[in-house]
């Protein structure tokens, strides 16, 4: 062993052994170990950041644009809404988010995917009086499933498909991995929903109480063409809210105080509703409400202009002991008051003829800009702007989607490489409005970490190649005599399943990757199926909350424990070996 295998494989271990305690961030850890390689002269500058100009990770990039654009045209949420239905039975429930869900993810970011799907599950939990730990767990699986299905599916598949195409290998197409990942995908879904209310706990998550937050008054109006009319209060989705609830609804002159599930919702409509501050946010997502007493059209700002923020009326505020209307507060601040709050109480009555004190809370919906401009001033005590409220612009949600369908298409008949046609995509959403400039460069700084790690892993990866140390290993993991190429695609998947319970999924693929290729040189066959296992073994992390985001992020509102995954996530983790070792070498043969 030569002092650069040693040098690199103790770097491998350090930035594991980094990764694994949680204590420092994945992006930090692996630009560590970049700049340790670089330095320690094991690669070269050019292979340092060859990486960040990987195919691979650039259409990871680029479809972050994509995600950004389907989420402010609000075609998310639509697409959500349609798929899920309206389930009565858990079982019923199981089926109906496994399957969008998993359809989802087979085309956009698993974390985006189950960011959306969790306050619908919420919602469903609440109508069917279960526990949401039973609903949950198998959404994040789900994800995961349906991710394994399409190549751009999860960001693992495209950064495996980069290394390939950098090797001279060709690349793969979008649907050429749904020959073991649909298989994979039926297996674990009728095995979640066979055993899954058995082997998951019956547990109350962390959600948000209401009577525990600051309430509002918000009032909605049905305009007209809204989608919503002429539709029952359960099928427009107002019947069960996660942050809020529809307490009445003014007709003409008539109210109507008890609102049953069945009452048909008409064009001019006023919906009264109480709830915590995120209600508001909430009924923006809603294609057909809008804001009853709010006037935010006469602000004249753009959709992905308008967000939500909270302010708490301070002493020198101009315009206490006046009503809203006498203070001319859209003119003078530029925001429209959707609801008032004093003490933690909801305020009721026309927004307008509410006289303001001090120390009242008011629900803003202002522009990007407004907290920027006030939050030093006087007038308020308090600025703090809702995350993620910027409303929907559901008019190009059919643009979107469009464009969305047509990008799936050209691949699949293979006119253009996943990157051209994701760039092609997202250069025709900008075009078309359907995100923003600067949306899509936040959506892309947000997810950057993520972009580091990949391009950081690839330099690590490149480096256990050069000082030979990959080669080392190889020789080791075949020392026991092991021949058959079956138990050496085992093997392969084995150590990536578990190299990303505690690291990222990325870093896991890109430092098995030149391990997996050298293996399949060693025994003289096709590289292709250690390829394939080491894109499902780094995406199939069932067993732990750290070993994919999407598991971490429903650990909370599920109220799990971290043996409520290895409960279920043992069966699943050998279902997803013995479908995937079985049918790897059945469509990409050893030889």
């Amino acid at each position: 062993m030569t002092a650069e295998m040693l040098f690199t494989l103790a770097v491998v271990v350090g930035v594991l052994s980094a990764l694994a305690s949680n204590r420092v961030p994945a992006e930090i850890a692996m630009m560590a170990a970049m700049v340790a390689v670089l330095i320690g002269g094991v690669i070269d500058t050019r292979q340092a950041l060859a990486g960040f100009a990987n195919a691979g990770m650039m259409t990871v990039a680029v479809l972050y644009v994509v995600a950004a654009a389907l989420r402010d045209t609000g075609a998310i949420f639509w697409i959500a809404h349609k798929l899920l239905g309206q389930p009565k039975t858990l079982l019923a429930s199981q089926m109906r988010l496994i399957l969008p869900t998993s359809f989802l993810s087979a085309f956009l970011n698993n974390t985006t995917v189950v960011a959306i799907m969790i306050p619908a599950v919420q919602e469903w939990a609440q109508r069917l009086k279960m526990s949401p730990s039973k609903l949950l767990l198998p959404l994040s699986y789900a994800a995961i499933l349906g991710g394994t299905c399409t190549l751009i599916g999860t960001s693992t598949n495209l950064v495996v498909d980069g290394l390939m195409q950098d090797r001279g290998i060709p690349g793969l197409h979008i649907f050429d991995l749904a020959w073991v990942g649909v298989p994979l995908l039926v297996a674990g879904s009728v095995f979640l929903m066979l055993f899954g209310r058995r082997l998951l706990p019956e547990r109350e998550g962390l959600i948000e109480q209401l009577e525990h937050a600051r309430e509002y008054h918000v009032e909605m109006v049905i305009p007209k063409g809204s989608p919503l009319s002429n539709k029952s209060i359960q099928d427009a989705g107002l019947r069960n809210l996660q942050h809020g609830y529809l307490t009445d609804i003014t007709r003409g002159a008539k109210l109507y105080t008890a609102v049953g599930p069945d009452m048909q919702l008409q064009e001019g409509d006023q919906l009264a509703f109480i709830g915590a501050p995120a209600c508001a946010r909430e009924l923006q997502r809603i294609n057909g409400l809008v804001p009853a007493h709010g006037g935010t059209h006469k602000l004249q700002l753009n959709h992905h202009q308008r967000c939500l923020v909270e302010v708490v009326l301070g002493a020198e505020f101009p315009g206490l002991n006046k009503t809203v209307k006498q203070t001319e507060f859209r003119s003078r601040y530029q925001a429209a008051i959707l609801s008032v709050s004093r003490g933690g109480h909801r305020l009721s009555g026309k927004v307008g003829d509410i006289t303001l004190k001090v120390g009242d809370t008011l629900l803003l919906e202002t522009s990007e800009t407004f907290v920027e401009q006030y939050q030093y001033r006087r007038d308020f005590m308090l600025v703090s702007p809702l995350r993620d409220s910027t409303p929907p612009n559901f008019s190009k949600a059919p643009l979107a989607t469009g464009i969305l369908l047509v990008m799936v298409v050209v691949n699949v008949l293979g006119f253009m490489s996943v990157l051209e046609v994701a760039l092609l995509a997202a250069g025709l959403l900008l075009a078309t409005g359907c995100v923003t400039v600067n949306r899509a460069r936040m959506n892309v700084s947000v997810n950057l970490p993520v972009l580091v790690v990949i391009g950081a892993a690839f330099a690590l990866g490149t480096a256990l190649e050069e000082s030979g140390a990959a080669a080392w290993i190889v020789k080791i993991l075949l020392s026991g005599g092991i021949e058959s190429p079956w138990l050496a695609l085992l093997l392969i998947y084995l150590v990536t399943s578990f190299f990303t319970e505690v690291i990222t999924n990325n870093a896991a693929a890109v430092l098995l990757f030149p391990i997996a290729t050298g293996v399949a040189e060693q025994l003289g066959i096709s590289p292709m199926p250690f390829i394939i296992a080491i894109m499902f073994g780094a995406s199939a992390s069932f067993l732990t909350p750290l070993g994919y985001q999407t598991n971490l992020m429903v650990m909370g509102p599920g109220g799990y424990r971290f043996t409520d995954y290895l409960k279920i996530g043992v069966p699943m983790a050998v279902l997803s070996t013995v479908v995937t070792v079985v049918l790897i070498p059945l469509v990409w043969p050893f030889q």
